[in-house]
């Protein structure tokens, strides 16, 4: 069978993953530059039975898919910067009571208003810290629409294994750009479904009792099984508890499902890493420039590689340590004043060989501004 083609923008293909993965609940404000992951849904929802609702803020939009969720939906919000900000109160809350979400931040220069039409990836540390408290949080990224559409499905997949936040942080330039796109058949990629107790009605349910394999089944609110969700500190059942045994338990419960997980959730490409001298490490839209250069740069017999991430957290110290321990140099190509560098620092044996290539004007980062700073690395002997 012929596979469906489509020529369209990185949202779009965001839309596209979503609604493959099964996305039944859409509520959002519009922000640029993430508005056409709403305009599509608001379309394309309805039109399968699900439900789009434009809400009145951000933190409202977060809100409105915690609720959703919890009945038993697959749910999806999408913002940029400031948008993002208003809504990491309800995203810890979202962490605390375990609720399977997804979030997609086209990025935008910040802080605050900043430049909401230029390309920017910012809000790095902001998905992982934004919310307070001590938690853990899965954030996925891509550089082509065919990648935006698989680590979408991902999210989805993600937040309902572990019953937690997914941040999709993808940027201006990746989701304004168009190209094309091959739909996947039905069945082809692998789809994650809600788990559902198994516990009958009248039994006593404890929505936060984990199996044996970790998972946590839930029960979709108003139906079967009354039960108390909460942001406070909780006990199995949902009740508050200050106990500290309760509180020790639940924490790291919460922090051990990610962490323990990361070799599992990590997901990364590589491109021309053989006997790789010099290593570029790089996401989102600045990858594709990072790619260019290493391609380019193999042609003429220079021995560069890339590490593209498309898992930025829970980060994969591990994985970074591997692939960069021969390289002479590491260079970390992103858009922001190094917000990733300081991770690779510190998971590589030697912090001194890592260098970052960047921009924060606004501009996307080209193969010219990271092989400017490579040749000055050259010049130093390393």
């Amino acid at each position: 069978m012929e596979k469906s083609i489509k020529f369209i923008q990185g949202n779009e293909a965001c839309v596209e993953g979503a609604l493959y993965a099964g996305v039944e609940f859409f509520a959002g404000y519009p922000i640029t530059p993430s508005t056409e992951i709403a305009e599509c849904l608001s379309q394309r929802l309805p039109e399968r039975g699900g439900k789009f609702i434009q809400m009145e803020d951000e933190i409202a939009s977060m809100c409105a898919i915690i609720g959703a969720s919890l009945t038993g939906k697959k749910v999806m919000t999408a913002t940029s910067g400031p948008g993002f900000s208003l809504k990491q109160e309800a995203i810890g809350y979202a962490c605390m009571a375990e609720i399977p979400c997804v979030i997609a931040n086209v990025q935008r220069g910040g802080p605050s208003t900043g430049n909401p039409t230029h390309v920017s990836q910012g809000d790095l540390n902001q998905a992982r810290w934004g919310t307070h408290g001590d938690h853990n949080i899965i954030a996925l990224t891509a550089s082509n629409h065919q990648d935006i559409f698989s680590i979408t499905v991902d999210a989805f997949n993600l937040a309902e294994t572990y019953r937690t936040p997914v941040i999709l942080l993808f940027d201006e330039a990746i989701g304004h750009l168009r190209e094309k796109l091959v739909l996947p058949d039905e069945g082809e990629l692998p789809i994650v479904g809600r788990l559902r107790t198994s516990v009958g009605k009248g039994v006593d349910y404890r929505p936060y009792l984990p199996r044996e394999d970790g998972r946590l089944p839930m029960s979709d609110f108003g139906a079967e099984h009354r039960y108390n969700v909460t942001g406070l500190f909780h006990d199995m059942w949902g009740f508050p508890s200050n106990n500290p045994q309760v509180v020790s338990d639940l924490l790291r419960h919460l922090m051990d499902k990610i962490d323990n997980n990361v070799h599992s959730i990590t997901r990364y490409k590589e491109h021309y890493m053989d006997g790789a001298e010099y290593v570029l490490i790089s996401y989102g839209s600045s990858a594709r420039s990072a790619i260019h250069m290493a391609k380019n740069r193999r042609m003429k017999g220079e021995k560069i590689g890339v590490l593209e991430l498309q898992s930025l957290w829970p980060f994969p110290q591990h994985l970074i340590r591997e692939k960069c321990s021969k390289a002479k140099a590491v260079i970390v190509v992103e858009m922001n004043s190094g917000q990733l560098m300081y991770h690779v620092k510190a998971a590589v044996d030697d912090p001194g060989k890592v260098f970052l290539s960047n921009r924060i004007d606004g501009k996307l980062i080209t193969p010219a501004d990271i092989k400017g700073l490579l040749r000055i690395i050259q010049g130093r002997g390393v």
